[in-house]
């Protein structure tokens, strides 16, 4: 029987970012509205014109967004704050991109930042991780009295732009039950999952505009599915889709990914669906539950190419395991084990990777050939996709075979490593009163989270340099002034513990694995993380090494022209692993130990070179939690473990920060504890110091920095709003523990914004010194 390959979604930044540059240039006000969704609009017919010529059969609509999939959703259904209803129509850009960004009114402007719109001034919604990868989704806000209504038609519009290209897609919806399971409320102890009945009516309305429209089949999305979920929530879904089951004439593909369903298997098996996605990339052990209990006639997608790394797949093993599966059921499809967003777009743009390690490589766009080839393989036999095959065997085979993924050194080091080696000499309480004394700072002590704006002027020197146009001696001159201004300005308002704002530094993980043994980078290998933001993440295929010192020549400068306390900047072991794409051909725990002995040196040779405070960013530790708490034991204990390898080395007078951001911490707060970082800062400001709330409960012994300046926002709070956060802060923790700083880097943001909000961050902290004294 035929075997269809079926694409779940696709990259929406364009093959060179054009999206990011668009999307920016309205909100600076240098185009507008029309050129916005000129560009989109011509970004969306590219797409589906290169899964069409790739021989993908089922290619998805609605998987573009402007900003974010859960926000045009939020839309969608009309789950708008009352805060952002006075800034337009619910349809509209200002609307859309107050709830993501915030607004703010600049002295005698009226205008949004973006240059749009009524005005106002208005906060963004939360945001936070997407189960577990590096993209940012914007958490729903509902109410206990809150309405809904089909405010958008967007599903609609981009299936019927699609078909008059000469596509008939599969639209992307997020599911109901997911949306709700994602979306919060203000109001204490209200679950918005009781919103279910308000909502489904409005899910129906579109299912029924599609199919009006003459859509057959919609995909949609429940990852939800693969959580640990509550009685309650399964029985959210029986309820959801027998109501949706309602809407004749389309037929309805479930998509769950990113996990096995476990558990959850009889609900998902159990429900009127047409026909189920699952990701047998990241759970390949749940096929044979899911062919056992699945009815004939369910349509079975089976996500065989992994959508969130970017190595070749093994063509040929994937045909042997599949060949007989196939031929047991009437029809397939296959498709990815996810969304493609997750992944960069052509690897055809890179033309400077190592052409071994290029080889072993294969992105969306190769994805998707991947995807063609085993369909025909599978539905007519390998000998049609021979020749195909032969080439990806050699692949497979030299990246087993080859030296660059292999050095005995770094094992035998990795082998050698104990518990001692993980564990500070003294505990906190001990080691806290020699940085004291050594430090001699006030209470609440100032300082940033590590970077400054990266201007115009730095990024077109670094570009400059990299082309071989400015020379290494002008350049880095260049940094030193750079550097020096930002020191003596931070001096100047009065900020206790420096930094010197990473202006040589390209991305905060980039960096370093360019300085690191079996990292390779790409030059368009963009995947987006939030919005607009965009990363290279490192492609990490050998065993990982340090040379030599990566910042330590850096440090000495910044530390050499103030008298005040200087931070060393590094980016932890864990953070580096999650947001790099990592070897897949042993533990990530493995890849992981080996990043901090090679940070653990690092660490050591500031230390030797003066520094007092050293901050090691984990922002990414509570992403890579497992989405089933079965498995969290195991993966904190070795992250935890990782962190503890590269800081524990050093003396009690040397203190250790870090960093997370934008993360939920109360269920692994013991974890987070167990870190034993002498000062952690955290997001807080979006959350209203909600996310405080675990560290009090915990009754956390060491220092905290609850981040009091969303840096995701072009809003500037005001010196009462941030003492505000401050008082009550100091009212659930001891006054002594605070530190006070922005919730993340201001490497994104504008010195415009960056110096009135850190003046005002200053003053706040001033005010709230008398208020807690």
């Amino acid at each position: 029987m035929p075997v269809t390959a079926a694409n779940l979604g696709f990259p929406r930044i364009g093959p060179r970012r054009e999206l990011k540059t668009a999307v920016e240039a309205y909100w600076a006000g240098k185009i507008d509205q029309t050129q916005l969704l000129d560009t989109a609009r011509n970004l969306r017919t590219a797409t589906w014109d290169r899964q069409k010529a790739a021989g993908i059969a089922v290619i998805p609509s609605n998987d573009f967004s402007l900003y974010d999939q859960v926000l045009d959703t939020s839309v969608m259904v009309g789950a708008i704050p009352d805060i952002y209803r006075g800034l337009g129509a619910p349809d509209s850009l200002d609307v859309y991109f107050a709830m993501a960004r915030g607004t703010r009114t600049d002295a005698g402007d009226a205008g949004c930042t973006h240059g749009h719109g009524k005005g106002g001034d208005v906060p963004a919604q939360e945001m936070t991780k997407w189960f577990d990868t590096n993209y940012h989704y914007m958490v729903p806000e509902v109410s206990p009295d809150q309405a809904f209504a089909l405010a958008t038609a967007k599903p609609v519009d981009h299936f019927e732009e699609a078909r008059a290209l000469g596509h008939h897609t599969r639209p992307v919806i997020l599911g109901p039950v997911t949306w709700l399971l994602l979306a919060k409320s203000k109001a204490e102890g209200f679950d918005p999952l009781s919103l279910l009945p308000r909502l489904l009516p409005v899910y129906a309305e579109l299912l029924g505009r599609l199919r009006a429209a003459g859509a057959d089949w919609v995909q949609i999305d429940e990852p939800a599915l693969v959580l640990d979920l509550s009685d309650a929530a399964r029985a959210a879904y029986v309820s959801a889709y027998g109501e949706l089951a309602k809407v004749d004439g389309i037929k309805l593909m479930l998509a769950t990914y990113f996990g096995a369903l476990g558990d959850n298997l009889e609900t998902a098996l159990s429900l009127p669906v047409a026909g189920l996605h699952v990701d047998l990339v990241r759970a390949p052990e749940q096929l044979d539950a899911v062919l056992a209990g699945a009815r004939e006639d369910l349509l079975l997608s089976l996500g065989l190419i992994d959508g969130r790394n970017v190595w070749k797949a093994d063509l040929t093993a994937l045909l042997d395991r599949y060949e007989p599966i196939v031929q047991s059921r009437p029809a397939f499809q296959i498709a990815p084990s996810c969304s493609l967003l997750h992944t960069p777009i052509d690897l055809v743009l890179e033309t400077k990777l190592d052409p071994a390690v290029k080889d072993w490589l294969a992105f969306a766009a190769q994805k998707l050939e991947e995807l063609s080839v085993l369909s025909l393989g599978l539905s007519n036999g390998r000998y049609v996709v021979a020749d195909e095959l032969l080439v990806n065997a050699d692949s497979i085979q030299g990246r087993r075979v080859s030296p660059l993924t292999n050095d005995r050194k770094v094992r035998d080091r990795v082998a050698r490593v104990t518990g001692d080696l993980a564990r500070r000499r003294t505990p906190f309480a001990d080691r806290i009163r020699a940085q004291q004394a050594r430090l001699n700072l006030p209470l609440l002590p100032t300082t940033t989270i590590g970077s400054f704006p990266q201007t115009a002027e730095i990024r077109k020197a670094r570009s400059a340099h990299d082309k071989g146009a400015l020379d290494t001696a002008s350049y880095e001159r260049f940094l030193r002034q750079e550097t020096a201004r930002a020191i003596a300005w931070q001096e100047e308002i009065g900020i206790d513990v420096l930094v010197h704002g990473e202006f040589e530094r390209n991305d905060m993980v980039q960096y370093f694995g360019e300085q690191l043994a079996g990292f390779a980078f790409s030059r368009a290998g963009w995947v987006q993380s939030y919005g607009s933001r965009c990363v290279r993440p490192p492609i990490i295929y050998g065993d990982v090494s340090r040379s030599k010192p990566m910042t330590v020549a850096w440090w000495q400068y910044a530390q050499s022209v103030t008298a005040r306390p200087m931070k060393g900047m590094l980016t932890g072991p864990v953070t580096i692993l999650n947001w790099s794409f990592v070897r897949d051909d042993q533990s990530r725990e493995e890849t992981c130990r080996q990043i901090a002995l090679a940070i653990r040196d690092e660490v050591l040779d500031l230390e030797a070179a003066g520094a007092r405070i050293i901050q090691i960013d984990e922002a990414a530790l509570r992403e890579g939690l497992p989405l089933r708490r079965a498995d969290w034991r195991h993966y904190l204990d070795w992250a935890v473990e990782s962190f503890r390898i590269s800081a524990a080395g050093v003396a009690d007078e040397t203190q250790i920060h870090t960093h997370m951001c934008y993360s939920e911490f109360n269920e692994i707060i013991e974890s987070i504890g167990a870190m034993d970082a002498d000062v952690i800062s955290i997001e807080t400001s979006r959350s209203k110091m909600e996310l405080l709330d675990a560290f009090v409960d915990y009754a956390y012994p060491n220092e905290i920095g609850p981040g009091v300046y969303d840096i995701h926002s072009p809003r500037i709070p005001s010196a009462q709003e941030m003492e505000a956060l401050l008082i009550k802060a100091g009212e659930r923790l001891s006054p002594g523990q605070l530190w006070v700083n922005p919730d993340c880097g201001l490497k994104t943001r504008k010195w415009e914004d960056v110096k009135p909000a850190l003046i005002a961050m200053v003053d706040a902290a001033k005010a709230a010194r008398t208020a807690l004294a």
